[in-house]
């Protein structure tokens, strides 16, 4: 900071900030995502839309509140050369979220709209570096724990289906409810916990984010993008609850499938979890509070 070639460290600052939004799939970084998840097995594909993410954007969260701002800590107030590093933060949520979810439209592989849907999600979660608090550094940490279980509960369910079917398209899914309703009725609710509507976890996970925005006063431009992208999102997580319930399968198709224990505990036990929080998320923000409270006096 003393050397006074503020660009050259701007610069640095930018290009840092562009590895992160890599490693997460933030926008305009995102273009790996779809492709990886649709070639990789199902199962690994699992595995990168939680794991990769959840590290990328813990490192991020210590890396902003430590080095782009001159408080440098959690307690951060003020941000780093005098630049807006939270607006340059806005826009990037703004079009990653935005483009997550105008592409998932136009997807007929479910991986690949799952792909785009856990972009748009990044987005939302970014919506919390805009607002320099403890507050936002607990709704930040908040949705990604949210979001692991609805997740990981729908991709859990695309396994499923993959294995039993052998389909990858939303078509492969015309009348699974039928055939599996157990099943199918907890991939609805963690599609809409994907959604954000109520009752799910995933609502609580963005009224918390957006009432960040709300009480800070700023950015209430970003959290009308965000409202606008959550209707747009309902249309392509719909559309595979359509396929399941209202689209006959095909003659060949089997009568029945076939779900072992274990299948239906791992799916029921991470698909309940977007109802169960939604009424007892209280005890979890606690906790998370409380566990910042390590970092942050």
């Amino acid at each position: 900071l003393n050397s006074g070639n503020e660009l050259m460290l701007f610069m640095s600052l930018l290009f840092i900030l562009v590895g992160f939004g890599y490693k997460i799939s933030m926008a305009p970084f995102h273009y790996w995502t779809p492709d990886v998840y649709e070639g990789a097995a199902t199962p690994v594909t699992t595995f990168f839309s939680v794991a990769p993410k959840a590290a990328g954007l813990s490192l991020l969260i210590r890396f902003f509140y430590t080095v782009f701002t001159n408080e440098s800590g959690f307690n951060a107030s003020s941000e780093l050369l005098d630049v807006n590093w939270t607006f340059i933060i806005a826009v990037l949520s703004a079009l990653t979220m935005t483009i997550g979810n105008v592409l998932a439209l136009y997807q007929e592989n479910v991986k690949r709209m799952l792909a785009y849907s856990s972009i748009s999600h990044i987005g939302f979660i970014l919506i919390g570096f805009c607002v320099l608090s403890h507050e936002a550094l607990t709704s930040m940490m908040f949705y990604m724990f949210i979001y692991l279980f609805m997740n990981l509960g729908a991709f859990t369910v695309a396994v499923f289906v993959k294995n039993k079917t052998n389909g990858d398209n939303v078509d492969d899914w015309n009348g699974i409810a039928s055939k599996t309703p157990l099943i199918s009725a907890f991939m609805v609710i963690a599609l809409v916990s994907l959604a954000g509507l109520p009752p799910t976890s995933g609502f609580v996970a963005k009224f918390y984010v957006l009432a960040e925005l709300f009480r800070m006063d700023s950015y209430r431009w970003l959290a009308i993008v965000a409202i606008l992208n959550s209707v747009i999102s309902l249309y392509y997580y719909f559309r595979i609850v359509k396929a399941m319930y209202f689209i006959e399968s095909s003659k060949d198709s089997p009568e029945e499938i076939e779900a072992e224990l274990s299948d239906k505990f791992i799916i029921v036990g991470l698909c309940a979890q977007p109802i169960l929080f939604y009424f007892y998320w209280s005890p979890l923000l606690d906790f998370i509070q409380s566990s910042l409270s390590i970092w942050v006096p």
